[in-house]
């Protein structure tokens, strides 16, 4: 199977009622339920073990990554969280504090973000571990971001650092819910989408639905740390570079900004986080296709993201 393509078939034929404004394709669902000035956010993700993480990872860990992914798709959409249930499937053999720990993890995150708890589900697996999350947030109409929406001549930027996530990054990053929000209030993007599944993959969601292209800047690309080590230190491991591109779980924000904005952009953003990093990647064209300066030399860019089913 292609994850995607499967996506696809399943989101076809999806039935939607008049409270849907934006159904299967985003970070979020949008809904109307008739809040004055207010769309709600709906959102679900799961993580597996062996999958997303090893029975070995500490149970507060997984409780943090668990919470940490819808929170960062709630940012991608401008959103502000407000509530969540949690599922776990849980072997027999798992001791109680396992699940305790996993429930400490998710209650410290939710208290920095003023999150909800307010529900969930638990059942017996006869394989490994499973948490999904499900989350409500809030967004004003006209602060909502999504993937569609940049134009050619769009400048492009992500923030943090990117690659060698399974250092330890996927584990404990910092959902931009809070830098989303400003952003959507001071210089709404046109575009934005956050990085789970890589730079590579996720791009093309940022410009394939409009038949869009992109150009990255090699030597823009901020490169992690944690990516530059792997690559040194482990034989085989791709150059930093294209762990930047392809390694995925970097939960950090890229999205699309006219390009008159750029000047103001850095300085408000260097006044208001001056510990987070934000950069200018690339641009946006009318070429379809994803490409790669590096060098003064323009490439095609082969690499993709992280793909389940791959």
């Amino acid at each position: 199977m292609n994850e995607f393509a499967l996506i696809q078939q399943l989101t076809r034929s999806a039935p939607a009622n008049s409270t849907v404004v934006l159904g299967p394709g985003d970070d979020c669902a949008v809904l109307d339920l008739g809040l004055p000035d207010r769309w709600v956010l709906f959102k679900t993700d799961a993580v597996v073990e062996g999958v997303h993480f090893l029975r070995a990872t500490p149970p507060p860990a997984v409780g943090h990554k668990a919470l940490g992914r819808c929170l960062s798709d709630m940012a991608a959409m401008g959103g502000a969280p407000s509530s969540a249930v949690i599922t776990v499937a849980l072997p027999p053999d798992l001791p109680e504090s396992w699940a305790l720990g996993l429930y400490e993890g998710i209650r410290r995150l939710a208290e920095r973000f003023g999150l909800a708890i307010v529900g969930g589900e638990t059942s017996s697996s006869p394989g490994g571990i499973f948490v999904s999350v499900a989350m409500l947030g809030t967004v004003a109409p006209g602060r909502c971001a999504r993937r569609t929406g940049s134009q050619p001549g769009d400048s492009l930027w992500v923030t943090g650092e990117l690659g060698g996530s399974i250092e330890g990054h996927h584990l404990d990053f910092e959902p931009r819910v809070g830098e989303a929000l400003w952003l959507t209030e001071h210089f709404m993007p046109r575009a934005m989408i956050d990085l789970s599944d890589g730079l590579a993959g996720d791009l093309r969601h940022l410009v394939g639905a409009e038949g869009r292209g992109a150009e990255l800047l090699a030597e823009a690309i901020p490169v992690s740390r944690a990516a530059r080590r792997r690559a040194r230190d482990t034989a085989g491991a791709p150059a930093p570079l294209a762990a930047a591109l392809a390694d995925g779980e970097d939960f950090e924000l890229l999205f699309a900004q006219p390009p008159r904005r750029a000047v103001a952009l850095i300085d408000a953003w260097k006044k208001r986080f001056p510990t987070t990093r934000l950069s200018c990647i690339g641009r946006i064209t009318a070429e379809p296709g994803l490409r790669l300066r590096r060098r003064g030399k323009i490439e095609p860019l082969v690499l993709h993201g992280y793909e389940h089913f791959a």
